[in-house]
């Protein structure tokens, strides 16, 4: 006889009773696209780092920063020299806009998030063409020096075709940015990072981390960095950074810590102890976990007659036409996102079946 799963609904490979003792939500919350739940774990640490400051005490949080770096480098599988530590995507999408000559040609994907496309656009010598994303890798072109696109969509959770981008690009000479914010965390991404030119996440969605903390993934030092420019370069970005305190820095860090912003410590002393639970888990049991509940939700849609946005293998549902009950589903306690009048799902480890069919039930009324 065959034995049934657990009946939380979660996988059979995620360890349900380390996700109950990190999360206790009050509300049927969905909405991990927009924000992740913090662990109970990185709550602790991060109030412990605030007395410390109170009390006179500081601890040293910038160890912190090293260990959520070093984790975030197993997690997309590329050596941490290859990993910058910040606080935005915004900021990194402009430092590979400033490394692009004069007339460069970038190609994105239509309606992808701002902070990935718009420094691209403040560039007015740059040229930018935006496509659906289903012809992304079919667009590429020669001439194209750069295609920055979202590994998943926000909007939607619409997946690119990152193994047909990736022949494309090298098929016309042209390098890859990678938004990975909508993925990190359930998705494995195999070789896709380590073979993009550059990737930038932030870690406060699917990583389940304080916001204020984010990643950038360059090219080595022997790449020349991609011909990236440490626009930013305050002491942190020094090799030895405390020796970096005035004046101009003499030596710029030999890895892409020179891409460092200074830190958030705070959000990286939770950082480190979130991203050591997504380590415990194990992305591969995440993301079953995670896209069973998405196909248990899309199932419940056809069965009340409606139809999400196709994105096979996401674990964001995106349904047309019921943005506009987001606010009576969140004053009903369950918590979802209006995106572009798509009422937007998103399931990460921390939710269950029961989840899924309590919004289905409040969907059919």
């Amino acid at each position: 006889m065959e034995t049934p799963g657990p009946r939380t609904g979660q996988s059979p490979d995620l360890d349900p009773t380390l996700v109950r003792s990190e999360f206790a939500p009050r509300t049927t919350y969905l909405n991990s696209a927009s924000t992740g739940l913090l662990p109970a774990r990185a709550v602790t640490a991060m109030h412990e780092g605030a007395l410390s400051v109170a009390q006179g005490r500081p601890a040293d949080m910038f160890a912190d920063v090293e260990a959520a770096r070093a984790a975030f480098a197993r997690l997309v599988g590329v050596p941490v020299g290859r990993v910058a530590a910040g606080a935005s995507v915004a900021v990194y999408s402009g430092l590979v806009a400033a490394a692009l000559p004069e007339g460069a040609e970038v190609l994105t994907a239509e309606g992808d998030f701002s902070s990935t496309v718009n420094p691209f656009h403040v560039r007015a010598d740059l040229k930018v063409r935006a496509v659906p994303l289903e012809r992304l890798a079919e667009s590429v072109r020669p001439g194209t020096d750069l295609v920055a696109v979202s590994v998943a969509q926000s909007a939607d959770g619409r997946i690119a075709d990152l193994d047909a981008l990736r022949a494309a690009a090298r098929a016309h000479g042209a390098r890859v940015y990678l938004d990975a914010s909508q993925a990190t965390g359930w998705m494995d991404l195999g070789d896709h990072v380590a073979t993009a030119d550059f990737t930038a996440s932030v870690a406060f969605k699917w990583l389940t981390c304080p916001r204020g903390v984010a990643f950038f993934v360059a090219p080595e030092e022997a790449e020349g960095f991609g011909g990236l420019r440490p626009l930013l370069a305050g002491w942190v970005a020094g090799e030895r950074p405390w020796d970096s305190c005035y004046g101009p820095v003499e030596e710029l860090a030999h890895s892409a810590r020179r891409f460092d912003e200074s830190p958030a410590l705070l959000a990286y002393a939770g950082a480190r102890h979130s991203l050591e639970l997504i380590e415990d888990l194990g992305v591969a049991a995440i993301g079953a976990h995670d896209l069973a509940l998405a196909d248990r939700f899309r199932a419940g849609l056809a069965g009340l007659g409606h139809e999400p946005v196709p994105a096979p293998g996401s674990p964001v549902v995106a349904v047309p036409g019921l943005g506009a009950r987001q606010p009576e589903l969140s004053a009903a306690g369950i918590e979802v996102s209006d995106r572009a009048g798509n009422l937007r799902v998103a399931f990460h480890f921390y939710n269950t079946a029961a989840d899924v069919d309590r919004l289905l039930a409040a969907l059919s009324g």
